[in-house]
């Protein structure tokens, strides 16, 4: 997994905490995954960032992924 955040998403201290954030809906949503993927994550630019909100993204994207394959 690899997570790329502008400079757009504020200074570095917002930048990091965004990827903390991701990094954690991924490894906590991940075995949600059938198979072995790359996947790159790009957030959109917003006023605020929750747990909450990039696990439930992960958490539909992760099942669309799977339906596509099966």
């Amino acid at each position: 997994m690899g997570v790329a955040v502008s400079k757009k998403h504020g200074k570095a201290v917002e930048r990091n905490r965004i990827k903390r954030l991701l990094r954690a809906a991924f490894s906590d949503n991940c075995e949600a995954l059938n198979g072995s993927y790359s996947i790159i994550l790009l957030p959109k630019v917003r006023e605020s960032y929750s747990y909450k909100d990039f696990a439930d993204g992960l958490k539909l994207c992760f099942k669309k992924m799977n339906e596509k394959i099966c």
